[in-house]
């Protein structure tokens, strides 16, 4: 099938997926100018500076070698769209927190706006991209309001959905599992799809870019980050039968990732998984069961979630537990704020959702984390959502951005993000430096317990009985 020549990209949306997905696009495709626009002039004015909006390894470099030759970050957005062959769509997608479906579905009001912009935009032909996480049949949703508000246009709806990580998102741009674009099975459907192919096909090998119908591209995503959480969660329930019986979960993950049939990924256990994707993703695949009248399916997903936050829960009262059964006016360290390391996201961060429950026994937080920025914490722990009194918060929560001084006069460290310079801070000066008995939480298992336990430390992890000398 013949392609439709591509020499300019329009991605409407300038977060994390849109400015990361564009920046490739352009280092890789250096005959297609690609111009990331979005309504936010404060946002275009971080790309377009040395202090990006988003943190991710390699990202920066990137963006400064195309930036100006084949590479813009621009707020004229209707400009960009009436210049492009293509325009990907790839702005928030969030869960709603009102009306039908309240707190499963995907609030598509921004995709919504986008497509009426664009038919309202443009009298050339079109191939419209979906590249935020959407639920299935949201192309068809977008093909209907472009065809109504402008008929006499012809566009093609593809779904492209993105599988970026966190921390590793340029990787996985440049060297991706694979690459999923569902169209419509017609002749210029097909030729819409030829035609995305081309611009993957200049770095991704041929058989590693899937073509399918639009449905089954939509459906595929949201599939894999469900079962990528089931992961999580399965592992993390087992951890809490290792707390139990003197297992060590880390071994018995090995044990069961050594299985060519399981494998061993995502087999990490932790006090849960975070970010925009997992949760929000296992979230609409329960909201469309519903709406598909599979209540059964609809609850087995459903469970993911339920262990999701069964595990900060009981981490979080641990912490209660081992400290004398309370927390009240006891100062605790909280290492790492964002979801994940190597990036300063926090959205649905355990960090946040652990903070709120040593807060609600009033416990005094000082927070570090290296690329969270303050405000983010105090906008996290404030949002009306998670239910904290802002003046409560506002007295009882520190940050700093020094870990050592973070520890100092702490009764408790409470690793929340598996940062690489935890590993290797001096823990003999943290240890001299809090009050006795001084106590390690470790949420990710990230630290030598052996070595803490020589120093002097109380140590406490997810999944496995840390063994203490008795005296």
């Amino acid at each position: 099938m013949s392609s439709v020549a591509i020499k300019r990209v329009c991605c409407i949306g300038a977060g994390y997926v849109g400015g990361s997905t564009a920046t490739v696009i352009a280092y890789k495709c250096s005959e297609v100018d690609v111009t990331v626009v979005d309504i936010s002039v404060e946002r275009i004015k971080a790309w377009n500076s040395d202090n990006l909006p988003i943190y991710e390894p390699g990202l920066k470099e990137i963006v400064i070698e195309c930036r100006g030759r084949n590479l813009f970050f621009s707020s004229d957005v209707e400009s960009a769209i009436k210049a492009a062959d293509v325009i990907f769509i790839s702005v928030h997608t969030p869960t709603k927190t009102f009306g039908l479906g309240e707190g499963k579905a995907p609030d598509l009001k921004y995709v919504e706006a986008v497509a009426r912009q664009i038919a309202a935009t443009t009298r050339d032909p079109k191939i419209v991209v979906e590249k935020s996480t959407v639920p299935v049949k949201a192309a068809e949703s977008i093909a209907k309001i472009l065809k109504s508000n402008a008929p006499d246009v012809a566009f093609e709806v593809l779904s492209n959905p993105e599988f970026l990580a966190e921390g590793t998102a340029v990787r996985d741009l440049l060297k991706p599992d694979r690459v999923l674009i569902g169209g419509e099975q017609t002749e210029k459907g097909k030729m819409a799809i030829a035609s995305l192919s081309w611009i993957y096909e200049h770095w991704v090998p041929k058989e590693n870019i899937i073509t399918m119908n639009t449905w089954s591209s939509e459906l595929s995503k949201l599939a894999a980050n469900a079962f990528l959480a089931q992961r999580v969660s399965s592992i993390n329930a087992i951890s809490s039968v290792c707390e139990a019986t003197g297992a060590d979960v880390q071994e018995v993950a090995h044990a069961v990732g050594m299985d060519s049939r399981v494998g061993s990924k995502f087999l990490q256990a932790s006090v849960g998984f975070g970010g925009s994707c997992f949760q929000k993703d296992v979230l609409s695949l329960i909201y469309l069961c519903d709406c598909l009248h599979l209540p059964e399916v609809a609850a087995y997903w459903h469970q993911v979630v339920i262990m999701n936050d069964h595990q900060r829960r009981r981490f979080a009262n641990r912490i209660v537990r081992c400290l004398f059964n309370t927390v009240s006016g006891k100062t605790l360290t909280i290492l790492g704020f964002a979801f994940k390391k190597d990036t300063g996201d926090t959205r649905e961060s355990s960090s946040i959702y652990i903070s709120k429950y040593l807060l609600d026994e009033q416990a005094k937080l000082v927070v570090y984390d290296p690329k969270v920025l303050p405000e983010r914490v105090m906008s996290d722990l404030t949002d009306p959502a998670l239910g904290c009194d802002l003046d409560h918060v506002q007295k009882s929560v520190t940050i700093v951005t020094d870990p050592y001084k973070a520890a100092e006069g702490s009764h408790a460290l409470v690793i929340c993000t598996e940062w690489d310079e935890f590993r290797t801070l001096d823990y003999e000066r943290i240890y001299n430096s809090m009050l006795k008995p001084a106590y390690i939480f470790d949420g990710r298992l990230i630290l030598d317990h052996a070595k803490l336990v020589r120093i002097g430390f109380q140590v406490e992890t997810v999944g496995k009985v840390v063994h203490h000398p008795t005296k």
